[in-house]
């Protein structure tokens, strides 16, 4: 009886790491969780945020316009110009909201729709570490990957980003999804496909935050590794293939902000509605300054934000409260895949600099929510680094992150 009890209760435990594991499996579970946690206490999922300005942008797409033909009723971090408001974020979100502003209208519940964006995400790194794991690329048994999937879900920055709705989080999440993609096609697919599949979603990604076209610089390293045998004109031909939308994208931001300013190079922070919290800031360095790296440097690596005080609104470390990601050194001790650590390590460090030349760390936020730009490589190089550790290990700290974001998501209200 004992050993019956045993094996079922092992079936059990196998068949929810198999569900968890499962891209389709997590997707739904974890954005189950998602919708359970905006909707009570807060019951935020019930009503559009305060800033869902892609649904308004969106709106003016459909009617051929870049500015906003209906005018929100908040109107802070805006940018008016020879009296229109315009957005300075990139302008792919709002062609992803277009065909649901086109049923539902600028009305349309952001914070629901954010949900459902990050729910996607979370199946999509199911994916990614599967694939990665097909590809021999990472060494993960399915618990280990069951794992990484609850870290990202509930012990990142990611977690508290899906709660909010708003034009900053709704951007960042389907920028994050933009990013995804492109190393699913790397990683999945072969030949011409796999390059321009790669560029195309960097095109995305770049149209929504333009620093995240630089977490493209793995692909390309992994892509160019598997060319071999070495053929350069296969090779140019492969560039080719994930330059084309690439450039693309490119041309049409030029022209998207030449319609809308006069100039290809503007992108309307000039005439932004200033927050009170950043005015003094911002008139006397603008939006991007050496000055304001040490702060960024604190409040997203270093800042401990509990017990939870007004200054915890400001981020926090992306390592004290996400432990797990401790494992990216472990990465460097490996004997294989040094050129594809490097590669991913730098893939992080350049899509950082604009962030950390930033004005502010993101707030208002719990967590270092810009670091969710270059998650991506961030995630691989912690898989990689933890391949060979015991499990109790990353349980325990995953659990740990989990305590830390569930407390303050919550707290942050």
């Amino acid at each position: 009886m004992r050993n019956q009890l045993s094996n079922f209760n092992h079936r059990m435990a196998l068949a929810a790491v198999n569900i968890w594991e499962s891209p389709w499996g997590a997707a739904l579970i974890y954005g189950f969780v998602y919708l359970l946690v905006s909707a009570y206490p807060s019951g935020r999922l019930f009503t559009r945020s305060n800033q869902p300005y892609y649904n308004y942008l969106a709106d003016a797409f459909l009617h051929g316009q870049t500015w906003l033909r209906i005018i929100p009723p908040y109107l802070e971090d805006l940018s008016i110009f020879n009296g229109r408001y315009y957005l300075y974020w990139g302008p792919f979100p709002a062609f992803v909201l277009m065909p649901f502003v086109e049923i539902f209208g600028v009305q349309l519940n952001d914070v629901l729709f954010t949900v459902l964006i990050a729910a996607l995400n979370v199946g999509l790194v199911a994916q990614l570490l599967r694939a990665a794991c097909q590809s021999e690329f990472l060494h993960l048994s399915k618990f280990q990957r069951a794992i990484l999937i609850f870290f990202f879900a509930f012990g990142t920055v990611h977690f508290m980003l899906a709660q909010y709705g708003r034009v900053y989080y709704t951007g960042q999440l389907i920028g994050f999804t933009c990013t995804l993609l492109a190393y699913l096609a790397a990683f999945s697919l072969r030949g011409g496909k796999a390059w321009f599949f790669t560029g195309l979603a960097l095109a995305c990604a770049m149209l929504t935050r333009n620093q995240m076209v630089f977490t493209g610089i793995f692909p390309a390293v992994y892509l160019l590794y598997r060319e071999k045998p070495w053929n350069w004109g296969k090779v140019t031909r492969n560039l080719a293939c994930a330059a084309l939308p690439l450039v693309a994208a490119l041309l049409f931001y030029l022209f998207y902000n030449q319609v809308r300013f006069g100039n290809p190079m503007d992108v309307g922070l000039d005439y932004n509605i200033e927050s009170d919290f950043f005015r003094s800031d911002l008139e006397q360095y603008g939006f991007f300054n050496l000055r304001y790296i040490p702060n960024n440097l604190y409040y997203q690596y270093i800042f401990y934000p509990f017990p939870l005080r007004q200054e915890s609104i400001l981020g926090g470390s992306l390592f004290l409260l996400s432990p797990l990601f401790f494992g990216i050194f472990a990465a460097f001790w490996k004997p294989r895949n040094k050129i594809f650590v490097w590669a991913l390590l730098v893939s992080i460090l350049v899509t950082n600099i604009p962030i950390i030349l930033c004005i502010g760390t993101g707030y208002r936020q719990f967590g270092p929510r810009y670091t969710l730009d270059f998650t991506v490589p961030l995630l691989l190089l912690t898989a990689l680094g933890i391949e060979k550790w015991k499990p109790i290990i990353p349980f325990v700290l995953v659990i740990i992150s989990f305590i830390h974001y569930f407390v303050g998501v919550n707290a942050l209200g």
